[in-house]
Order: structure tokens, then sequence, then C-alpha cells
């Protein structure tokens, strides 16, 4: 095994915190995407973000299918679709935790404030469990159904929660981007996003075989060891 396969990184590896850091870095081609998908934020404020989520859930659905996560910045326009149905999927989530928070503030009650929390707090913990599936099929019945998201975060089990541990070290690590006049944050932020993006996928695609299309197949980047890795020239 050269030095260059040891770099690979796909849904097949053991998650680690390693791993998952390495992920959207592991390439020449990751690299650009991951400065492109900083540019867009600047270029396009708000639609920026949405597209940048679109291209999470397009790199998961490539590897779910045994391709190279890279190139995903194709189809502008899908990109976007599937950033709104995600974005509509945490409103979703999160609607009835804001809606006792602001009722909590309007009559003053710390009770409902307390419920709210909790609801909020249930709502972080589901969102995960609807990504990774809604990622294999574009399927928007895998997203509106917060009970089955949150049992399969349940059945996730320890890896569920280390992928949780790796993106929040992540997201810690993220802010070192506003040492560079903060212009580094753009492209840190989206370092931390496709790291946790790729955290979670890694738990659910293994736990519940969402890339068993493959399996059997060829290895995890289509074309083998080699897919994904560094092949332009620095």
């Amino acid at each position: 095994m050269t030095s260059e396969e040891h770099l690979a990184v796909d849904l097949s590896t053991p998650l680690s915190m390693g791993s998952s850091f390495r992920f959207p870095l592991q390439s020449c081609e990751s690299r650009r995407e991951m400065f492109w998908g900083a540019t867009v934020l600047v270029l396009l404020p708000g639609v920026g973000w949405l597209l940048n989520m679109g291209h999470r859930i397009v790199m998961v659905h490539r590897m779910q299918q045994g391709q190279s996560p890279w190139p995903a910045w194709r189809d502008y326009r899908g990109l976007l679709r599937h950033g709104l149905m995600t974005l509509g999927g945490m409103v979703y989530y999160y609607a009835p935790g804001f809606a006792l928070a602001y009722l909590s503030r309007t009559f003053g009650s710390s009770v409902l404030a307390w419920i709210a929390g909790i609801l909020l707090l249930i709502a972080t913990i589901a969102i995960p469990g609807f990504m990774s599936h809604y990622c294999r099929r574009f399927d928007p019945a895998e997203i509106y159904d917060p009970f089955r998201a949150l049992r399969r975060c349940i059945q996730g089990g320890r890896a569920y929660w280390q992928a949780w541990s790796i993106t929040l070290a992540a997201l810690a690590i993220s802010f070192s981007g506003l040492l560079a006049l903060g212009v580094g944050f753009l492209v840190t932020s989206i370092w931390f996003w496709q790291v946790a993006g790729f955290s979670f996928a890694s738990v659910f695609t293994q736990r519940f075989g969402l890339d068993s299309v493959v399996r059997g197949g060829p290895p995890h980047g289509a074309g083998g060891p080699d897919a994904g890795i560094d092949k332009c020239e620095e």
C-alpha cells in the first residue's frame, strides 16, 4: 500500500477524530471544493449557506453510491433544492421548541422555558438521524419523521456520540480562522461542516448499511483505492 492510499478517507474508514479532520483536506480536489464553498458564502450570502448544505448532501450521496465524493459542485439548482429540503427539516424539528420559548418569554414562565430548552436539545440530537438517510435516495419522507430520526440516533449508540465529540472539537478549532482577519473563518467553517457531515454519515451509513447497494462490489470511491486521492498537479 502506498503512502497516498493511506490518505484515503471514506465512509468505510473507521470513525476517528483524525480521519474526520482529514476528510475535507485529503486531496487537491477536496481542498479546491472546500475553498470554493467559502467563496460561495461570500458571493451569495444566505444562498451560499444553502448551496454548501446541498454540497455536503451530494458528497455523502456519492460516497454511499460507491463514487468519489468529489467533484460535487455541480448542478447548482439541485444543490439549492437539497439545501432547502434539509433546512425545512431543521425548521420543522426546531419549531416546537422555539414556539414554546416564545410563549415562555411572553408569559414569563420558567416551566415553559425549561420544556422549550429540552425540546430544542432533542431536536439538535435528532437532526443527524435524517440527514444520512436522505442522502441515500434524496427521499423527503426520510426527513419529516422526528421520532424515527431520534430512534436512529439512539441505535447509533456509542459511535453516534463519538461523532458529536468530533463535531464539537472541530467547531472549537474552526474559530481559529478568526485569527486570519476573520477571512480564514469562512474556510474553517466550511471545513467544520464537512467534518461534521462526514462523521455522522460514517456512523449512520455503517450502522444501517446505507451503502449496501455497492457492498460486495468495488471499494468506496469507485475506481479503487486511489479514487479521490490527490491526482492534480500542485
